[in-house]
């Protein structure tokens, strides 16, 4: 038996950027983002979730996003360390409730 890897195929940044194109172009004729990712993907010849990835990227390259391709980075990069600030100036008697039981 030999031993085979699959190999992803390279896409160069041009059809990566064309692909990404192609998805906000035609967004509006289907019924969902993700419809629209899969009609393309078949038609470049990659996967849905790859070209999926490279959408969310240029969202957040253009500013349509915020923070990373994950929104979870952000809310951990930029909503919990507020939040834990806002645990720490509170007065101890509000975190224990009426009473400071």
């Amino acid at each position: 038996m030999t031993n085979q890897t699959k190999t992803s195929p390279k896409y160069s940044p041009e059809v990566r950027e064309r692909a990404v194109r192609m998805v906000f172009e035609h967004r509006a004729e289907h019924a969902s983002q993700w419809s629209a990712i899969t009609s393309i993907a078949a038609k470049i010849g990659c996967t849905a979730q790859t070209l999926s990835t490279w959408v969310k990227q240029a969202e957040c390259d253009q500013g349509l996003k915020p923070y990373g391709i994950h929104t979870s980075s952000w809310a951990i990069a930029v909503l919990y360390p507020s939040m834990r600030s806002m645990r720490r100036s509170r007065p101890r008697a509000m975190v224990l409730g009426p009473g400071g039981l």
